[in-house]
């Protein structure tokens, strides 16, 4: 079994996918023969981070520290 992240694109009505060539050789996929898939979306690593750090300090607060860690090493 392979596994790929590839980019769904319109296809007329529908959406297809690309299997890109080194699964296909790998794989031995031949055209007009069946092949099994399984689908699942991926997600941005910032939705799946979104809500589960937890602090005590303001956005305002973060964001200062920031901008002076950040002045401090790049300006």
């Amino acid at each position: 079994m392979a596994i790929a992240t590839v980019i769904a694109k319109k296809w007329g009505n529908s959406i297809g996918i690309i299997i890109p060539k080194e699964i296909v050789e790998k794989e031995g996929i031949k055209l007009d023969k069946p092949v099994q898939i399984e689908v699942k979306p991926v997600k941005s690593v910032l939705a799946e981070l979104f809500g589960t750090l937890k602090t005590n300090k303001s956005t305002e607060q973060i964001l200062k520290e920031f901008r002076k860690d950040f002045e401090s090493k790049y300006m």
